[in-house]
């Protein structure tokens, strides 16, 4: 499936007679698609884009797209690559810490192999970086990462780890814990394991700036400090949660504490799109093509991007990895288009959006000068299923490419080769 080949090195790119889809310009406008376009890769950013007339500097590589499609590099938004990974079974899955119901101490970052083969399915499909979470185990999961997705290591890969903190409502933590005949066993207890790791970090950070006031000595706590982290609205709290009571349980708990809510999943969403929109919350909705494998799931319809966007609620959409391979997320884009989703939206929701949610529009998720150069080349409009992801960029670097001819996808190998000394 993948055949691996040298990495090349990252030099000055631009590429030409293509149809380019902005998504947003530097100000985070909508923009429109450019045809025949030209943009400029340098020093791993977007440097020039525009017409068949934009400059190129000398020297610099050129592709001709021959009116193939360049795009943004997909995110996606709420995924488990490198910490569950594909074909290791229990050896690789290292999502769940399910041994303590507050895991705000634990870090994805930490989890994260970079050889997981997720990452390559991740290129084949135009996903160019992804925010890592831990599982849905716990009430409380921890610290996510978003990583781009090629590299060796994963601090060379990151992006950065101070966006978010996982957490779960719902059947997960009340079946984990309930089987273990400890708290929490219901939705009540799963709120109250919440409730009281909140009330513990006010009193943690107001003990911890006393210290400070007074020049004290103050003993540090891993899961406080991060708790206390939420509170300060420096990261956003990712809320699992399914069923439409448990959304508007999320949204009471965020509105008790004052933190910032990202509903994660949203199955019901479609139950409550007005009351969503009102609070002004934002939704990674998803995955959207699995079975009914469980009774919050029983009321999933594809129809729910479509309404919430319609509502006026900011999507992204995801496929929780590896619950849908990763490669698999336009399709959710596509058939959520199918159920009524403008598709200008979709695109929206697998871009700008979730850079937006987590405050890095800046870099990720549009074509606009001064972003990273993660972009893909695709052979047509990518909500169309007989297109596909023939070459992708990742902070300038091509690192993946497609042969028609051949049917064999090559993915630039970060390793490199191995060599073996001679006695």
């Amino acid at each position: 499936m993948y055949r691996s080949v040298p990495v090349p090195p990252r030099s000055d790119v631009a590429i030409v007679g293509a149809r380019i889809l902005p998504i947003a310009d530097a100000d985070g406008t909508r923009a429109e698609p450019i045809d025949n376009g030209t943009i400029v890769l340098a020093d791993g950013v977007i440097a020039a884009l525009g017409g068949p007339d934009t400059a190129i500097p000398a020297g610099t590589e050129t592709i001709d797209a021959g009116g193939r499609w360049v795009v943004p590099g997909f995110i996606e938004a709420h995924g488990h690559l490198g910490v569950h990974e594909d074909g290791e079974g229990w050896s690789g899955d290292d999502t769940n810490e399910m041994t303590d119901p507050n895991g705000a101490g634990l870090r994805a970052l930490d989890g994260i192999d970079p050889a997981d083969l997720g990452f390559k399915d991740a290129l084949r499909g135009g996903v160019t970086s992804a925010l890592i979470k831990p599982g849905s185990g716990n009430p409380i999961g921890g610290r996510t990462a978003l990583v781009k997705t090629w590299g060796r290591v994963v601090d060379e890969m990151l992006v950065t780890q101070d966006l978010s903190v996982k957490s779960a409502l719902g059947e997960n933590p009340k079946k984990v814990y309930g089987e273990k005949k400890v708290t929490p066993s219901t939705r009540m207890g799963t709120a109250k394991v919440i409730r009281d790791a909140f009330v513990e970090a006010q009193n943690y950070r107001a003990a911890r700036d006393h210290a400070e006031a007074e020049g004290t000595p103050f003993e540090r706590d891993l899961v406080k400090e991060t708790l206390a982290e939420v509170l300060d609205g420096t990261l956003a709290w990712d809320q699992h949660c399914h069923r439409a009571d448990d959304i508007a349980t999320a949204i009471r708990l965020s509105e008790e504490f004052g933190y910032r809510l990202v509903i994660n999943h949203g199955t019901e969403g479609h139950k409550i799109a007005d009351y969503i929109a009102e609070k002004g919350i934002d939704v990674i909705l998803g995955p959207l093509m699995t079975s009914r494998s469980k009774v919050e799931l029983r009321d999933r319809t594809l129809a729910t991007a479509a309404a919430l966007a319609e509502a006026g609620v900011r999507i992204a959409l995801t496929t929780d990895h590896p619950v849908i391979p990763v490669n698999f997320l336009i399709h959710e884009a596509s058939l959520a288009v199918k159920e009524g989703l403008d598709p200008v939206v979709a695109l929206e929701a697998l871009t700008i959006n979730p850079a937006a949610i987590f405050g890095l529009d800046d870099r990720l998720g549009s074509l606009a000068p001064g972003r990273d150069a993660d972009l893909v080349i695709w052979s047509g409009d990518p909500l169309d299923l007989d297109s596909r992801a023939e070459e992708v960029f990742v902070s300038g670097r091509r690192v993946y490419a497609f042969d028609a001819t051949t049917g064999t996808a090559e993915v630039a190998d970060p390793y490199g080769p191995t060599l073996i000394s001679e006695p």
